[in-house]
């Protein structure tokens, strides 16, 4: 897998992520737990972004 497809894939991770959490964010008692979980995921994702794209080609 070539640097752009990868930095592709965790784009979409990340933007499921963040579906997800929206999903359970707008329910009438969210799971906490499951929500800190996304989120730092989510984190992680765009670090390994950030590092990915700052890495010279």
């Amino acid at each position: 897998m070539n640097l752009q497809s990868r930095v592709e894939s965790l784009k979409s991770r990340h933007a499921d992520l963040d579906a997800r959490i929206a999903a359970e964010d707008q329910r009438p008692r969210p799971d906490a737990d499951s929500l800190t979980r996304m989120k730092l995921e989510k984190l992680r994702l765009k670090e390994e972004m950030e590092r990915l794209r700052a890495r010279p080609s």
